[in-house]
């Protein structure tokens, strides 16, 4: 994709800098959301496929200043505007600032704009400044990046730092003052950057929004879950079921076997364990339990001590020091509920901070919102929830307490295009 020259936003839209770009392009647009961003070619939907619902509500226009560009680094995975180069930013500036930003990383293995419409468009239109990082890797082959086992990973964490100090600079000297509030907000592996910047990062933030992001720590993770179900599918249901994925997910387990749990068991192994497998790289594609290698027989917990420390390295810990608001769907079929919020959740009482941690288990709700037009009577979005999180999240950080952690059910008798408009957190 190649950024057009920049058009008229009207007055009040001035050009902008992020400090620290290798390079950047500033254009004035008449419209910010991915309604008018998609016209003037100022996003990719291919970025934002399937992780959205169709219902999902379109706001009016936004009109303000977009940045894009990318910070120094030299991996070249994300071919975004034909630079093959990563570390790629999205910045956008509304005219009409609530005085806020909002900082996002992107989920999977996805792309700067892979947030640009489950969180951008509801951020924006709320007058929040927006910004967003491809991690400074991409693609299924991520794991090449770096010269250590976890050096990708930890480069997520780094990149969203990076982003969020040059935003706020970005911003200040756009509007003339600093923001008055940052949040992290973030889908899957983007939600575990949220975790792990308000453990680690916490003076850059007044709170975050976790939408199910990705559970590490030494003991724990999705290297110990995905190979059992993968040995155990399609012949054992039970043993599923043991693993942790929910019995009324049954109905998931074939596409997410097919798109899900073997690609990300090998590749994320690859990741921090490439020895398993000698000299191929991210194992063989939907191999059975007994052939050399396959990563269904993988056993985290017998790996070499480096395997470990390894992942240490990105390991949370639940010790936020900002408040953050977890939301969860209890179908969640690539990362169970019962392994990983639940599991963080307790983590963080643990460490003595519940007090900034809100929980909320949606019930009926999955990983990703796509599969919602499929099974729009098994399943309901969580996009609502979210933006109800970043609303809750606001008003928070202003002294109003949110509801208390809950499992929310299902609202009987919603037609899918009223859970695709709204979610109450209570």
């Amino acid at each position: 994709m190649t950024v057009p020259a920049p058009a008229a936003a009207g007055q009040g839209c001035a050009a902008a800098a992020v400090p620290g770009a290798a390079y950047q392009e500033s254009a004035c647009l008449t419209d910010l959301t991915t309604t008018g961003t998609l016209a003037s070619g100022h996003t990719v939907a291919a970025d934002w496929a399937g992780l959205t619902s169709a219902g999902l509500p379109v706001p009016p226009p936004v009109p303000g200043t977009q940045v894009d560009g990318y910070f120094p680094d030299d991996s070249t995975t994300n071919t975004n505007h034909g630079w093959n180069h990563d570390a790629q930013f999205v910045l956008r500036l509304p005219r009409n600032w609530n005085g806020g930003l909002v900082v996002s990383g992107s989920p999977g293995n996805r792309r700067q704009y892979a947030n640009d419409r489950a969180i951008g468009d509801h951020v924006l239109a709320e007058g929040y400044a927006f910004a967003a990082t491809d991690k400074g890797n991409t693609g299924a082959e991520f794991f090449t990046d770096g010269h250590r086992p976890g050096d990708a990973m930890v480069e997520w964490n780094f990149r969203l730092t990076q982003l969020t100090i040059a935003a706020k600079a970005a911003a200040t000297r756009y509007y003339g003052h600093p923001p008055s509030r940052t949040l992290a907000a973030g889908l899957s592996n983007g939600g575990y950057l949220v975790r792990w910047q308000l453990e680690n990062r916490p003076e850059l933030y007044d709170g975050g929004v976790d939408w199910e992001g990705t559970l590490w720590t030494q003991q724990d993770n999705l290297l110990t879950f995905l190979p059992p179900a993968l040995r155990a599918y399609p012949d054992s249901p039970e043993s599923i079921v043991e693993t942790g994925f929910a019995p009324s997910s049954q109905f998931l387990w074939d596409y997410h076997y097919q798109f899900y749990w073997d690609l990300t068991q090998r590749i994320y192994r690859e990741e921090f364990d490439p020895g398993y497998d000698g000299e191929l790289a991210a194992g063989i594609p939907f191999c059975t339990s007994g052939t050399p290698f396959c990563d269904a027989d993988y056993d985290y917990a017998s790996r070499p001590a480096a395997v470990h420390r390894a992942v240490e390295r990105i390991a949370l810990t639940g010790r936020i020091s900002r408040p953050l608001i977890t939301i969860h769907g209890t179908l969640d079929t690539l990362l169970p509920i019962a392994r990983d919020s639940d599991a963080y959740d307790r983590m963080i009482q643990a460490a003595g901070r519940g007090s900034l941690h809100r929980y909320y288990r949606i019930e009926d709700g999955n990983h990703v919102d796509g599969l919602v037009d499929t099974y729009p009577d098994r399943l309901r979005p969580l996009a609502p929830c979210f933006r109800t999180a970043v609303d809750d999240l606001t008003a928070w950080l202003a002294g109003q307490q949110p509801p208390r952690s809950t499992t929310v059910p299902r609202p009987a008798g919603a037609s899918p295009a009223q859970l695709a408009a709204s979610c109450a957190l209570s």
